[in-house]
Order: C-alpha cells, then sequence, then structure tokens
C-alpha cells in the first residue's frame, strides 16, 4: 500500500459529506408523502446500518493502531539495517578507490609521487636482472680482452730475436676476439649504428690498437738502445761503429720491419695501418729521437725558441735531413732489401715522418704571430723557402689526392695558407706593407727625377733591357722593383688560387694606384695650362698652389713635367710586357683561364683581360697576358703624355713664331734690301721661335729614349712644318688669288727657302742626327722653299712637267730641284708654290 493511500484512510470522516449523502437518500426514498409510511422500517434498518458500521469502525481503528505500531517497529528495523548498509556502502567504495589508484601505473602522467605496482616492481626487477646479466658479460668481455692484451704483449717480451709469425700468435688471438665482437654487436638491431658504435666496440678495437702500439714500443725500445750505440741523432758514422753495435742495429731494424709485415698481414689492423702509412716503423723510431731534441730546442724557454727566428728550427730539421742522407741511402736502403717495402725510399719516408714536427710547431707559432704582420710574413716566407729548399734536394711533400689533380705541391706553407684566417691575415699585412712601400715611393723628394741606366754597362743588362726602359723616373723605378718584390713573395706558393688572390689584392692595386697619380698629374698640368688656374694635388713635382702656373707649364720646364708622366708609363709598360711573357705569369694565367673558379674571380676585376674577348679560334689558350689590360692603360696614358708633349712644344712654338707672321705681312722696308744685299734672308723675328724649338729638342734628346725621341720629333715637326706652310707660303697674309693675284719678291722668296733650311738644320743639330733623317718631317715645306729659292733655270722643267705635263714625271722633275721629290706635297700645291714665284 502506497503511503498516500494510508494517509487518505487515516483522516477522519466527512461530516458535510454526510449530511449530504443522507440528504440524497431521503429525497430519493421519500419523494412523496405516500412514502412516509416506510420511514419507521427504514430508521430501524438505519440504525442497524449505524451499529455495525460503529462496530466495524472500533474493529477498524484497532487494527489501524496494531498495523502502525508494527510498521513503526518495522520501520525503525529497516532503518537500522539502512544505516549498516550504507556504512558498508562507504566502506566498499573506499576501498575500490584505494584499490582503483593501486592499479594506475607510476608512470602514467595522470599520476605523480606514487608508488610503482607490483607488476611494474617485477618488471623492473626483471629488467635490472637482464642489465646486470648485460654488464657481467660487458665486463667479461673487457676481462678478457685485458687478457689478452696482457698476454699478447708478455709473448713479444719473451720472445727473443729474430721475431717470426708466430710471436705475434697471442695478438692475433685478441684480434680475432675484436672482430667476433665487433660482428655480434653489428647482427644486433636497434642497438647501435655506423654514426654512432657502441662504446663496447670503440673500447675494444682501442685495446686492440693500443696493444699493437705498445707491441711497436717494444720493439722500439730494443732499436733506440741500438742507435744510442751509433751516437744517433747525431750524423752515423756506420762504417766507424763496431761490429757488435752494428749487429745490434741491424737485428733491431729487420725485427721492427718484419712487425710491419706481419700487421699488414694481420686481420683488423686498418685503421691502425693507415695512421702509421705515413712511415715505416724503425723509421718512426729514428724521428721520435729527432722530436725530442726539437722539442728540447725550439718548444721550451731556451733561447733558440724564438718567435723572429722561424728560420732556426726550419735549418735544423733541413740540416738533419740532409745529414742523415747518407746513412738512409747506403744504410738503411739496403736493410728494407729483401722486405715487403724494398721499393720505399728510406730518405723519402724518413723525412716526411719529420715535416709533421713542424707541421706541430707552425700550428702552435702562428696564433701568436696573427698580431705581428711582419713576423708571420716573415715566417710564411721562411716556410715557403724551406719548400723550396726541400724539393731542390729532391724531397716530393706528400699531398692528397683532389689537390694532386688540382696541381697543388704541399709543403709544411700549407698549414698556414689552408687556414683561411690565417692566409687573410697575412694577406693583409702584405697588402698593407705594398701600401706603405707606394705612398713611400711616390713622397720621396726625387720619385720623379728622371734618371738614366746607362751606367750599367753589362753584357746581359743590356740584352735583358731595351732601349726603352733605360730612362725613366725614380717612382717608375723603385715600382718596378716594388711589384718584382711582391712577385718574389708570393711566386713561391704552391696555390694557384692563393697566387691569384695576391695578384689581385696586392699586385694589381700598386700597378693601378700608379697609373691613377701619373694621370692626376696630368690633369693637373692641363689644369694648370687652362685660363683657370687651380691648385691641385698629385701633379709632378707641384708643390703649393702660389707657384707661377706659366713656370710650371712653359718651356722646357712644362715638357720635363710631361716626360716625367710620359717616362713613366712607358716603363711600366715596357715592364708589364716582359712580365706577361715570363713563365711564372704565363703559368698563372693559364691555370686561370682553364679553372672556372678562377676565371670567374678574375673577369670580376676590371684589371684583368676577359680571356674569352682574346681566345683562340685553334686553341683553348688565352692569346693574351696576364698584364693585357693594365699594358693597354698604360699605353693610353702614355700617349696621352706625348700628346700634350707635342700639343706643347707645337703649341710654345707656334705663339713664338706668331710676331714673326706679323712682320712678314708687314709693308717691306729697306732691311729686307739690306738684308739681300748682306746674303742674309732670315729675319730677326724668326730667331725666338727656332731657338724655343731647338731647346726644346735637345731636351728631349737628353731625357727620352731615341727611339721615343724620333717619335715625337716627327710629330712636332710635322705639325709645325704643316703650320709655317701654311701660314707663309700657302696662305701667306697679303698675297691674293685669280687674274690679279699678287706674288712673293724674290727676297721673299729666299727668306722663306732660307727660312725652312735653317728650321731642319736646327733641328739635325738639337738631335745630332743625320740630315736625312732631320729632313723627312720638314720635307713639305723644304720642297716649298726649295721651289721657291732655286733659280729660273733650275725650275725650268719643273715648271713644265707641273704645268703642262702629264703623268708622273713631274714628280722626277722635283726631284732635282729639291733632292725631296715632291716632299708630300699634292701638285695642285706645287702649283700655288711655282704661282708664288715672281718670274713666273
Amino acid at each position: 500500500m502506497s503511503s498516500q493511500k494510508i494517509q487518505r484512510l487515516l483522516e477522519p470522516p466527512d461530516i458535510s459529506a454526510a449530511h449530504r449523502s443522507a440528504l440524497e437518500y431521503l429525497n430519493s426514498s421519500f419523494a412523496h408523502i405516500d412514502d412516509l409510511d416506510g420511514v419507521d422500517k427504514v430508521l430501524s434498518q438505519t440504525k442497524a446500518r449505524s451499529s455495525e458500521l460503529q462496530r466495524q469502525l472500533s474493529e477498524s481503528q484497532q487494527s489501524i493502531d496494531s498495523l502502525v505500531t508494527k510498521t513503526r517497529v518495522a520501520a525503525l528495523a529497516n532503518l537500522d539495517t539502512a544505516r549498516g548498509l550504507a556504512e558498508d556502502r562507504e566502506t566498499i567504495e573506499n576501498e575500490m578507490t584505494y584499490l582503483s589508484h593501486e592499479l594506475i601505473s607510476s608512470i602514467s602522467p595522470s599520476k605523480s609521487e606514487s608508488n610503482p605496482t607490483l607488476l611494474e616492481d617485477i618488471e623492473t626487477m626483471h629488467r635490472i636482472l637482464k642489465e646486470l646479466e648485460s654488464v657481467r658479460a660487458y665486463v667479461a668481455v673487457i676481462e678478457r680482452t685485458l687478457t689478452l692484451s696482457e698476454g699478447a704483449l708478455a709473448q713479444l717480451r719473451g720472445t727473443p730475436s729474430p721475431l717470426s709469425k708466430s710471436s705475434t700468435s697471442e695478438y692475433n688471438r685478441l684480434s680475432a676476439f675484436v672482430d667476433n665482437v665487433i660482428q655480434t654487436c653489428d647482427s644486433v638491431q636497434d642497438i647501435g649504428s655506423v654514426e654512432q658504435p657502441l662504446h663496447l666496440v670503440t673500447f675494444v678495437r682501442r685495446i686492440r690498437d693500443k696493444t699493437w702500439s705498445d707491441i711497436k714500443g717494444i720493439l722500439s725500445a730494443k732499436l733506440n738502445i741500438a742507435l744510442e750505440n751509433l751516437q744517433w741523432p747525431m750524423a752515423v758514422d756506420y762504417p766507424a761503429a763496431s761490429v757488435h753495435d752494428r749487429e745490434s742495429f741491424e737485428s733491431a731494424f729487420k725485427d721492427s720491419i718484419l712487425l710491419q709485415e706481419i700487421g699488414e698481414n694481420t686481420e683488423g689492423l686498418t685503421n691502425q695501418l693507415e695512421i702509421s702509412s705515413q712511415g715505416l716503423y724503425p723509421l718512426e723510431t729514428f724521428a721520435h729521437a729527432i722530436s725530442l731534441r726539437f722539442k728540447y730546442h725550439f718548444e721550451t724557454e731556451r733561447e733558440t725558441n724564438r718567435l723572429d727566428k722561424p728560420e732556426w728550427y726550419l735549418s735544423h730539421i733541413m740540416n738533419v735531413a740532409h745529414d742523415h742522407r747518407p746513412f738512409m741511402d747506403n744504410v738503411v736502403q739496403r736493410l728494407l732489401l729483401g722486405t715487403k717495402f724494398q721499393r720505399v725510399n728510406a730518405w723519402q719516408n724518413y723525412v716526411t715522418l719529420l715535416v709533421p714536427i713542424l707541421e706541430r710547431k707552425l700550428r702552435r707559432t702562428v696564433p701568436t704571430l696573427l698580431s705581428h704582420p711582419a713576423l708571420l710574413a716573415h715566417t710564411v716566407y721562411q716556410a715557403l723557402i724551406f719548400d723550396s729548399n726541400m724539393r731542390e734536394l729532391g724531397y716530393e711533400f706528400v699531398v692528397g689526392a683532389e689537390a694532386k689533380k688540382a696541381g697543388e705541391k704541399g709543403g709544411i706553407s700549407s698549414v698556414i695558407l689552408c687556414q683561411k684566417e690565417w692566409f687573410d691575415a697575412w694577406l693583409e699585412g702584405e697588402k698593407k706593407f705594398a701600401e706603405d712601400q707606394y705612398h713611400e715611393i711616390i713622397s720621396s723628394s726625387d720619385a720623379w727625377v728622371i734618371v738614366d741606366d746607362n751606367s750599367n754597362d753589362s753584357d746581359e743588362y743590356k740584352l735583358s733591357h731595351s732601349i726603352a726602359e733605360l730612362k725613366a723616373t725614380n717612382s717608375a723605378r723603385r715600382i718596378k722593383a716594388l711589384v718584382e718584390q711582391v712577385t718574389d713573395r708570393y711566386s713561391p706558393l704552391p696555390s694557384f688560387a692563393h697566387r691569384t688572390r695576391f695578384l689581385i689584392h696586392v699586385q694589381l692595386p700598386i700597378l693601378e694606384q700608379y697609373h691613377s697619380r701619373v694621370s692626376s698629374s696630368l690633369d693637373a698640368f692641363e689644369t694648370l695650362s687652362s685660363a683657370l688656374v687651380r691648385a691641385v694635388p698629385g701633379a709632378l713635382g707641384v708643390e703649393g698652389s702660389k707657384t707661377d702656373s706659366r713656370k710650371l707649364t712653359g718651356g722646357v720646364e712644362g715638357s720635363q713635367r710631361l716626360c716625367k708622366a710620359l717616362l713613366s708609363a712607358r716603363y711600366v709598360e715596357s715592364a708589364m710586357q716582359r712580365w706577361g711573357e715570363e713563365e711564372f705569369f704565363l703559368e698563372l694565367w693559364m691555370e686561370i683561364d682553364h679553372r672556372a673558379a678562377l676565371r670567374t674571380r678574375a673577369e670580376m676585376h676590371p684589371s684583368l683581360p676577359n680571356s674569352a674577348d682574346h681566345q683562340s679560334s685553334k686553341s683553348d689558350a688565352p692569346e693574351c697576358t696576364i698584364f693585357e689590360e693594365l699594358i693597354t692603360q698604360y699605353a693610353k696614358l702614355a700617349s696621352r703624355a706625348e700628346d700634350m708633349l707635342v700639343s706643347q712644344v707645337c703649341g710654345e712654338t707656334e705663339t713664338a713664331l706668331k710676331p714673326h707672321f706679323v712682320a712678314i705681312s708687314s709693308p717691306r722696308d729697306g732691311s729686307d734690301a739690306q738684308n739681300a744685299d748682306n746674303g742674309i734672308a732670315v729675319p730677326p723675328s724668326l730667331l725666338p721661335s727656332i731657338a724655343l724649338l731647338s731647346a726644346h729638342l735637345n731636351f728631349l734628346r737628353n731625357t727620352l729614349p731615341t727611339a721615343v725621341t724620333t717619335h715625337v720629333y716627327r710629330r712636332i715637326a710635322t705639325h709645325i712644318s704643316e703650320h709655317i706652310l701654311q701660314r707663309e707660303v700657302l696662305f701667306r697674309p697679303g698675297l691674293t688669288r685669280g687674274q690679279f693675284r699678287t706674288r712673293l719678291a724674290w727676297e721673299q722668296a729666299r727668306s722663306v727657302h732660307a727660312e725652312s733650311e735653317l728650321w731642319a738644320e736646327t733641328c739635325q743639330v738639337a738631335l745630332r742626327t743625320s740630315r736625312a733623317r732631320a729632313e723627312g718631317p720638314w720635307a713639305r715645306l723644304l720642297v716649298a722653299g726649295r721651289l721657291l729659292g732655286a733659280s729660273r733655270q733650275e725650275v725650268d722643267r719643273a715648271v713644265k712637267e707641273v704645268l703642262g705635263g702629264q703623268g708622273d714625271s713631274w714628280e722626277d722633275a722635283l726631284d732635282a730641284v729639291t733632292s725631296l721629290g715632291s716632299g708630300g706635297l699634292g701638285k695642285e700645291e706645287v702649283k700655288t708654290v711655282l704661282r708664288l714665284r715672281d718670274d713666273l
């Protein structure tokens, strides 16, 4: 029964509902008055019904009270049971929670600071057990390896000489055991890799290698005792040694060689043999004694250990190699006969073992020299000299396969040169030294003084130097010497890449700067020669801004300044042409052209030629030299200086001729008649210009080489003669053309003739040359003058041939008069000249 039903049954009776029910019953039973007759019967039934209901109510009340009491007792009992069950449930939940936590692994990220589970404890102990088993096996391997190693050493110590293959049986067992360990470890997956092998493998390999080294040491100690008896490392006088000492030495030497043969035939010595492949075992013992002595003298605090004297320890090793060569060639080489190494050159192998001593010394020394460029350069230079001297002795340095293909020669200098930081420091020091030398040369007081090398009269000098090189400025000669000094500094470099860097960063900038200096001097000269004079630093021989520009650029002094620039440029140009044909630069340029990296670097430098532009169609070799671009630049600079010199002399001469041209265009006076009477047809107004030209030519003859002087003279004379021909003959002021043309008087014609001859004679005297050479550039003027000054009878045939003849016979007719033929004059020009005569 539900609680709601129980609550409803316990509720008291509803009186209003009872009244309503009774009323409804009465209304239904007594609807008419006639129904009242049965009211008594109904009343009695009702009273009986009421009594029955009252009895049932009483019984129901008793049953309810009894049931409520029982229910309350049962509820209390059930409540106690529920409380007990709740407590049991809570206990069970707590236990379940605890057990759940116990089941979570200690390595779970959601659980911290908790003990491992039983299963994990069991797994951990199982793993530790396996690790202990592995450690036991690991230690057993190490113990076995060490035991075999000690046995191998003990066996060799007890083996008498001579040595045999059975003397290393214990070592063979060690080697086989190590190989077995290595193979076993390699077969295990996910344990080791080629990049990072097991430490056990590395350890047993080290024990094996150390055992072999100790075996070598045992025999080396015996050989050392024999060598001490021979006074090693002093020069060995082998025939003078006692028979016992020689026998002891030879026995120890053969044992050591036999050990090396056994080692090469023993499996597993690959690494060790790679280390020892640099030399024979007995020769390593020889070199060890030299190394100890080297350390005593050059790696301690003794006075012989000086940073500024690298030649001391280099010459020490060289002397050792030289002094021991007879012993190596006559004794050691003989002992190698009949062995596996009979083809090995004993002295070469011995020197190869001495080279690492110097390499170790350089690696320790060079870092302290980086802050001292002079000492670093001296050390590098001495190392290069050592390499060169050793090659002269016949020694070939060991180089790698790739370096050998590239043509590298190796040497101890590569220890420094192959370290980029060290090489860059040395290169920077050399560059700074060269720049300082350059500035000192340019800034010296006699930098632009022209000197002559005629004092050197040796035949070798004359054969090796052209005439163009006999005269130059001090600066040009010193620049040439500086560039050659730089060449001497880097020519011994074994690497073409290093040579190229030295050429680009040290040598070419010197030539470029000197070119710029001479060019700026010519710029300054042009500026001083112009109307707007301003001070320009760098002019040749110009100091200060208050100097009179006319004194600096006029007369012989101006020509002298231009000659300095011309000679300087020509001298350096000639030197570069000769350098470019030298074997060193030809070989370097060939390598630059053949190697892509060097060719790319060269193409990026503006002062080096582009080999592709000078490539021969029939050959891969470039047709130009390495200095071709700079030669072209210096040639242009020299041509510019020459043009300025010609312009300078011609300009001054033409300026000096202006009064003369004014004088000859003025009306004639009695002086001409007087000159004619006296036989003098040259006016005084011409003398200043002739004197000026004579002074210039005399200076050029004394200053410039003969070939250059001749070339410059021809240009000057040709220009001046053409100027005089135009102004004084062909287009002379005061003369008219046409039907009423005016002609030259006889005195004027003779004057022109005399002037032209005087110009040629003056040049001949100034240049101290033959008449024919002097007349060459003046031919046009001389022919015109001689045609005007000749008598009528002399020119009659020439007049007929020129004015009325046909063909080229007129030139022959002119030659009879002028001795120069037409002299370069055209037929129309000859006609014009002849028409100026007043007798035609």
